[in-house]
This record gives C-alpha cells, sequence and structure tokens, in this order.
C-alpha cells in the first residue's frame, strides 16, 4: 500500500476547538456548567425551540425523552429495524417493546404505510420513534397525522440528522421531542454527548431533573442561586446523563461550523453521485421532500450484476487504503433482538436486502478532492473488475 489510509470518518477540529477546550481547563469548572448552558442555549437558537437539553449521548436522550412522555413496562413503541441498536435498547430500558416496521426501499427510512397497518391491528402503543437515516427526514407528515388520530407521541431519532430540513422545517421542530448525536463521527462531533430538543416545557423540566440524578438544581445552577450552594433536592430516581463542559467546549465552537460541514459533505455527495453514473450501484435517494444531512453516503450494490458480495467489495477497498463502514446489521439479526422475539431474517425483507447490499463511503469535512476522487477511482476500479457482464 503506497498512500497513507483513509479512514471512514474523522472528526474536524482545528484551533477554535482547541482554544475553547483549553479555555475550559484553565477556568476549573470542568463538569456542566457555564459551557454546557452556553451551548444549550446556542443550539435552541440553531434550532429554533424554547428547548435545549445537553446529555452525554443520544442514547442518554432518547432514553430521557421515552420517559418524559411517560412510557412504562408493557407499552409499545413503533420503531426501524434499521437502525444502531441504541434506538430500540432504550425501549427495553423502560420495560416497554418495540415494534419493528420495515423501511422504505429508496430512503431506507420507516415505511408509513406498515406503521398504518399495525396501528389497525396491534393496541397498547404509546409512540412512533422514527429514525431519519444517514440524514434525510423521515416522512414526517404522515407520521404526525398517524400520531395524532391514535392519540400517539413522536419522538425523533435524529442522531443523523444535522442540519436536515423536512419541507422547509428544521428537524427538531416536528415532533414531541427530536433526540441529536454529537458522537466522533457526526456533522457536529463532541467525541460522546447529544442533545434533547423540545417545545414542551413539562417534558423539558422532567428531562432536565431526571439526566442529573432527579435532582432539582445541578451543581451550577446551585452555585449560581441564592440559596445555600449544599442544598438540593431529589424529586425522583434519575441518571448520570449530563454533558461536561469539555465537551461542551467542543461543541460551541462546532455549531459555529455546522453549515460549513454540511456544504463540504454535500459537495462530496454530489461528486459522488455525479461519479457513479452506470455503474452496478444504486446511489442514495434523495427525496423532493426533505434536505439531505449527509452523515452518511450509503450505496447500494447491485449483486446481480457482479461476482463478489458486498463484504468482498469491503475488503478489496481495504486492501487499496479506503476505510468503508456497514449501515446498519438490522436489528432483527442481532442475538438479543432474534432470541426474544423469534425473528426470521426475512421477517423484515426490505431492510435485509438493503443490508446486504449497502456500504457506506468516507464522507467528511476534512476529505479533499483528492481524496474524494481517490474513493472514486477505487469503486469503479473494483466494480470493473468484478462485473459479470
Amino acid at each position: 500500500m503506497d498512500q497513507k489510509f483513509l479512514p471512514f470518518a474523522l472528526p474536524c477540529i482545528a484551533e477554535e476547538e482547541i482554544n475553547e477546550v483549553v479555555d475550559t481547563l484553565r477556568s476549573g469548572w470542568l463538569t456542566s456548567g457555564p459551557k454546557t448552558k452556553r451551548f444549550e442555549e446556542n443550539f435552541a437558537k440553531f434550532i429554533g425551540t424554547p428547548h435545549a437539553l445537553a446529555v452525554n449521548s443520544c442514547t442518554a436522550g432518547l432514553h430521557l425523552a421515552l420517559e418524559a412522555i411517560g412510557i412504562e413496562p408493557g407499552d409499545k413503541i413503533i420503531t426501524t429495524p434499521y437502525t444502531f441498536t441504541a434506538t430500540a435498547e432504550v425501549i427495553r430500558y423502560l420495560g416497554a417493546e418495540p415494534l419493528f416496521v420495515d423501511i422504505e426501499p429508496d430512503t431506507f427510512n420507516i415505511d408509513v404505510q406498515q406503521i398504518a397497518e399495525i396501528l389497525k391491528t396491534t393496541t397498547g402503543i404509546k409512540a412512533i420513534l422514527p429514525v431519519h437515516f444517514a440524514g434525510q427526514a423521515s416522512n414526517m407528515d404522515a407520521i404526525l397525522a398517524l400520531a395524532k388520530q391514535y392519540s400517539l407521541k413522536v419522538v425523533e431519532d435524529a442522531a443523523h440528522a444535522l442540519p436536515a430540513y423536512y419541507k422547509g422545517r428544521l428537524v427538531g421542530n416536528l415532533g414531541d421531542i427530536t433526540v441529536y448525536s454529537f458522537y466522533v463521527t457526526k456533522t457536529l462531533a463532541t467525541g460522546e454527548g447529544g442533545m434533547i430538543v423540545t417545545a414542551n416545557p413539562k417534558y423539558a423540566e422532567r428531562m432536565h431533573a431526571l439526566r442529573l440524578h432527579g435532582i432539582s438544581k445541578d451543581v451550577f445552577n446551585r452555585s449560581a442561586s441564592n440559596s445555600p450552594a449544599w442544598h438540593y433536592d431529589v424529586v425522583a430516581p434519575g441518571f448520570k446523563y449530563n454533558m461536561n463542559d469539555i465537551a461542551a467546549a467542543l461543541g460551541i465552537q462546532q455549531l459555529n461550523k455546522v453549515n460549513i460541514f454540511l456544504q463540504r459533505r454535500t459537495e462530496i455527495a454530489e461528486q459522488y453521485t455525479q461519479a457513479f453514473t452506470d455503474l452496478p450501484l444504486s446511489t442514495p435517494y434523495q427525496h423532493p421532500d426533505s434536505s439531505h444531512a449527509w452523515h452518511l453516503y450509503v450505496l447500494q450494490l447491485k449483486l446481480e450484476e457482479l461476482t463478489i458480495d458486498r463484504n468482498n467489495f469491503i475488503e478489496h477497498m481495504k486492501e487499496a487504503g479506503i476505510g468503508t463502514s456497514v449501515h446498519f446489521i438490522p436489528l432483527h439479526l442481532h442475538s438479543y433482538w432474534r432470541e426474544r422475539y423469534g425473528f426470521k431474517p426475512t421477517d423484515f425483507p426490505i431492510a435485509l436486502d438493503v443490508y446486504q447490499r449497502a456500504v457506506s463511503l468516507p464522507i467528511y469535512p476534512s476529505m479533499i478532492d483528492d481524496d474524494v476522487q481517490r474513493v472514486i477511482e477505487q469503486v469503479k476500479l473494483i466494480l470493473s473488475k468484478h462485473s459479470s457482464s
């Protein structure tokens, strides 16, 4: 291998982020404090929502969101099997049950027609948890209409969708609660972390308390108030889900650049799509109702036209010094979900087929055009060598 390995994903950290973190370290305030509060305020303004709560992961945020809307043991929540396990595992945290619904064959988002069918025949459903796959919004008008018809809540997994728009509205202003991820591979990266947004003050108040042990005031608020710094009240059995100021410092500066990051991701996606015409693959479908955040660029290999499978393709890319990934292994194929619910691989045929063909290519702002062309050339070379025609 004569070229440096091109990783699948890299965070884009510059001097602004480093200086903000150093300022935090020098301040002596490392846990949730002034930087976390500032990050929350800036994020709420960016989304256009009254409440934003920083947490230590998107998983934590989803857990808090489901608790806040009143999910209890035995309740059922409709979601997709084509996601990372965190989406569904938080449902189990509360003793509730996920009801998986297959995906659309083009967007890979949850199939609204199948949601409608399951609602006709199943009782005990309390919420819908859509995932905006790869950064493209689900069919939110239809989902919200069904939620209204059946008196359900909608919690959005927007781990991929910052920033993404649905019919001109920024994701974060659609359902009851929306949760974002700031994991290291995301457009806005704080290493670990997430943000919850909602327009509902009761949900916000509940989640604010529960994210830090159910304490009525966090340490920063206690120190800034007129009451004794040592005094607090535990209002519920909560969790240790708060974000620290070091992560928030990264988030403050990353948020300033999020539209620049999106622009570069979009440029790379456009270069890929233009280059991959007339090849035995399908490029990502872009729904006219949704702008794409391009957290992921997922190819679908036309295996019937190739002499190799998806796994072989990934190995050839690795041998060429290029990192790739697969999004996602459907949940019903994993042993926990399979054994608990007795799933067969064919229970969700669209998710299964999409998974078997899926390859996620590198797409991040620090990629230069030479990196993008290198990926393009290798994809073309591998497919030309292994075409069955």
